[in-house]
């Protein structure tokens, strides 16, 4: 029977892209939740009821706008997801968060969510105690807040702006977008150009840096989920 993973998608403009090819190219069977749909985004504090996250194998919470520590959101769904990634990681199922996903599970943990001094949005380097699970960068970066390591967990990686990445347990969280790829970097500028030009990045850059780098890290994505597959979530 093939393994199952669940990708939830908090943000309608924050699909797996790079991360779903994976998974199925491992023989993943794939299943998508989605949290906030496109006719709420300008209006996200409801209650959601999330699956059963023991149905599955892995689960792979993804990025959003917004902040975890938002009081409208923490109050409604994002309490929930977190109760959800919580039952996942304490029955043995593998989680691994992409940027407010990897937030979140900062947060579930006890670890602490805030605003960063500056953003990071590009490729960026990063350094890494555990180049088999985390490849060296460059990897593309895409937030505005950044988490502190949980009580009990381990660093996997950094660079000068914030932690990239924590492991506890069968639990992987990363600061990183390792799903980037063309089209979704161009759904992004879409949705957010103007934002990136006032914090001065230029999105003709971004596009250039990302066709060169794009399939390099690709495969990079590769490693880093065969890592977690087998070094993380198939732990006792």
């Amino acid at each position: 029977m093939a393994q199952r993973v669940l990708f939830v998608v908090n943000d309608p403009v924050a699909p797996p892209a790079m991360l779903g090819e994976v998974f199925a190219e491992i023989g993943y069977d794939i299943d998508t939740f989605t949290v906030v749909p496109q006719d709420r985004v300008d209006d996200p504090a409801f209650d959601v009821e999330f699956p059963d996250p023991l149905n599955y194998d892995v689960l792979v919470p993804l990025g959003a706008r917004w902040a975890v520590y938002d009081d409208r959101l923490k109050g409604t769904w994002v309490a929930d997801e977190m109760e959800m990634v919580r039952t996942a990681h304490a029955a043995g199922v593998g989680v691994l968060g992409v940027c407010f996903g990897g937030q979140l599970l900062a947060q579930a943990h006890g670890g602490t969510v805030a605003r960063s001094t500056e953003p990071e949005i590009g490729w960026r380097q990063i350094t890494t105690g555990e180049p088999a699970l985390i490849p060296e960068g460059p990897w593309f970066q895409w937030h505005f807040d950044r988490f502190s390591v949980p009580p009990g967990s381990v660093e996997l990686a950094r660079n000068g702006s914030a932690t990239q990445a924590f492991a506890i347990g069968n639990t992987v969280g990363l600061q990183f977008h390792p799903e980037l790829d063309g089209p979704l970097l161009e759904a992004w500028l879409a949705n957010d150009r103007d934002e990136v030009i006032a914090v001065g990045v230029d999105p003709d850059e971004m596009r250039s840096e990302t066709a060169q780098l794009q399939e390099d890290a690709a495969r990079r994505l590769r490693a880093l989920v065969r890592g977690f597959i087998d070094r993380i979530a198939r732990q006792p």
